[in-house]
């Protein structure tokens, strides 16, 4: 189900490794997965190959029972594990629960909050918005006006905003974790932005594997990744970047 018809006409060869017996080109919304859901009458569904769009529609119909009332199971990662890595306090939680080194944090859900937790982490710090599109309602603040004014458009995007100490000019790196139901891990590759934090991934160069990392360095990150994947004792495969 792809509402982007260009992303799908460019796969369609013989050689292709993927084929559908069907593909709807349709909004990817709860109205119109439901829909096809009542005709097709699938068994299962992967929900997380459609990027936040779909994790937040899939988090809508699991909340409204609509995978439930037609019994379907919803393969790969888990609703559960997909709320607790977008909602940025739970997600900060479950690393306190595992002693995992993280930037000072406070999720909040009103502007006046975010002011107070700046005041309590200082400037410049970070936003994040919680179940967000592509880096939306996130960035840096400098001072207070610019926390209310990103803070503000970030509320009018999300119910939940991270305020965070600003890591401005670290090195980031990323690790794809793949986790089966026998909690099996394997590290599929690790990746390292040319530029530092700061700078959206969007807009960077990323490079795999990573290229400037010491041996010691490239395995506390690894080691790292794997203990937050396996913190989801949940059955089902589940796909992370750490």
């Amino acid at each position: 189900m792809n509402p982007n018809i260009a992303s799908v006409q460019t796969n369609m060869d013989d050689k292709s490794e993927f084929k559908a017996d069907h593909v709807f080109f349709l909004p990817v919304t709860p109205d119109f997965v439901e829909e096809i859901i009542k005709r097709e009458k699938p068994d299962g569904i992967v929900v997380s190959m459609g990027g936040q769009t779909a994790l937040n529609c899939a988090v809508e119909m699991y909340d409204a029972g609509i995978f439930e009332k037609y019994g379907v199971e919803v393969l790969g990662t888990p609703i559960s594990v997909v709320k607790d890595t977008e909602d940025r306090q739970s997600f900060s939680d479950k690393l306190n629960e595992i002693n995992e080194k993280i930037a000072e944090s406070y999720a909040v859900n009103d502007l006046e909050d975010a002011v107070e937790a700046a005041k309590k982490i200082g400037y410049p710090l970070m936003i994040r918005s919680a179940f967000a599109l592509g880096g939306l309602g996130s960035g840096i603040c400098h001072d207070e006006a610019m926390l209310r004014d990103m803070g503000s458009k970030a509320l009018s995007l999300s119910d939940q905003i991270l305020v965070e100490k600003s890591m401005k000019g670290w090195k980031e790196v990323e690790y794809e974790v793949v986790r089966d139901s026998m909690d099996n891990c394997v590290t599929v590759c690790n990746m390292e932005n040319f530029d530092p934090l700061g700078i959206h991934t969007g807009d960077s160069i990323v490079m795999a594997p990573s290229q400037t990392l010491s041996n010691d360095e490239y395995h506390m990150l690894r080691e790292t990744a794997l203990r937050v994947s396996s913190m989801y004792s949940t059955s089902g495969l589940t796909s992370l970047f750490a």
